[in-house]
């Protein structure tokens, strides 16, 4: 099932981005000829000035560029409210040329993240942040997954890393993150222990993981001698420490597969994003 300790593979989410955006741009052009030559446009939020939030929202906008498809960045004062950005929203749900919203997490403390995210409309959701969304993916019904978990997901599969009858342990409970991915897995038939601040003998718990992801939001927090003999490391952490939730200098050469940070999870949520905007474009305008 796992591979041995040597040789660990290298998860490199970020060649697996830039391979899918060939496939990505012939798409977006098929879209263009089926629509009167209007590309797919993403729609994305940013509420206030946070500096991390407005490098995302850029390379996110970039991403699009690439592959031929439009950006709409909406940029909302820091003292927004959340009644307006409800506003935002809705016109944006309103608007046919829009196929994909993107709020971007976090927004500033007055705001009902929640209420926000669920305003969304389902068929637009492509960051799968709404509690519809979450609701239908878990059930097995379709509906565009959480980002990053399915960005994982599909990174563990290119790399035909095995999740039926694994041990999966994921540490983190978020909402966009943490729950969503131990759904995906346990629907691919893992064996899931979710973790959170308030788990007893945490490492005792991931050194029983044969899938590990990290998502903690604490630089290093997971140490080399956590980790099973042969597990693969997902760190869906990223810092400005240029490190990820995993002391990966210590746990990598234990793991059979492990993602870089940065390099690893990190472009495969903007790959997925991007790829769901398209499918949603696809959708509206009658392409299978």
């Amino acid at each position: 099932m796992l591979r041995a300790m040597r040789d660990p593979i290298v998860l490199d989410g970020k060649s697996l981005a830039k391979a899918t955006e060939a496939e990505l741009s012939r798409r977006v052009e098929a879209i263009k000829q089926r629509n009167g030559d209007r590309t797919p446009i993403l729609a994305t939020i940013l509420v206030g000035s946070d500096p991390a939030s407005a490098t995302y929202v850029r390379m996110k906008g970039t991403a699009c560029r690439r592959i031929g498809m439009d950006s709409l960045q909406v940029e909302m004062a820091e003292e927004a409210t959340t009644e307006e950005l409800l506003a935002t929203i809705d016109e944006l749900n309103a608007n046919p040329d829009v196929h994909g919203i993107l709020l971007q997490h976090p927004v500033p403390a007055q705001i009902d993240e929640r209420r926000s995210f669920d305003r969304i409309a389902i068929a637009k959701d492509v960051d799968g942040v709404t509690a519809l969304g979450f609701g239908l993916m878990t059930m097995g019904a379709p509906a565009y997954g959480s980002a990053t978990p399915a960005g994982i997901v599909c990174l563990l599969d290119h790399h035909k890393i095995e999740i039926e009858g694994t041990h999966a342990v994921v540490i983190g409970r978020s909402p966009i993150l943490g729950k969503p991915m131990a759904m995906m897995l346990l629907n691919r038939n893992a064996t899931v222990t979710i973790c959170h601040s308030r788990t007893r003998d945490l490492p005792e718990i991931v050194r029983s993981a044969d899938i590990l992801v990290a998502a903690v939001a604490r630089p290093r927090f997971v140490k080399g001698d956590w980790i099973k003999p042969g597990a693969v490391i997902v760190d869906a952490g990223s810092h400005p420490e240029k490190c990820g939730d995993v002391d990966l200098d210590e746990a990598a050469p234990r793991s059979s597969a492990y993602t870089p940070v940065p390099g690893g999870v990190g472009p495969m949520t903007i790959s997925m994003l991007i790829q769901q905007t398209v499918r949603a474009a696809e959708r509206t305008t009658g392409i299978d």
